[in-house]
């Protein structure tokens, strides 16, 4: 496959857009001071990025009906939800929903 100057532009503009709306917040940020009621907003992020993440693999989208229940997934959650509420360690709690997903699908 050939690549043509139209797609090399391509993924240059999508590495340069990447690139400046991660590259930006800091460098305009770098000499303000944000309110702690900012800060305390900002701290909700990812917190709300990663539910929203975990609850789309919940369910199983269908076309003209309603979703279904993803029920590997399901069950893979309750103990990294466990496992986050007792340790609050990303690395582990990452480490115990691949291997608790990864056990599911092996067994059946």
């Amino acid at each position: 496959m050939a690549l043509t100057n139209y797609i090399l532009y391509i993924i240059i503009g999508c590495g340069l857009a990447t690139w400046l709306s991660r590259i930006l917040p800091l460098v305009i940020l770098k000499n303000m001071t944000l309110s702690k009621k900012v800060i305390e907003f900002l701290s909700f992020v990812p917190i709300a990025i990663m539910s929203s993440l975990w609850f789309e693999s919940l369910f199983i989208q269908h076309i003209g009906h309603l979703p279904s229940i993803d029920w590997p997934n399901l069950i893979a959650s309750i103990p990294t939800v466990i496992t986050a509420i007792l340790t609050k360690s990303l690395l582990l709690i990452v480490l115990i929903g691949v291997v608790s997903l990864s056990l599911i699908n092996i067994l059946s």
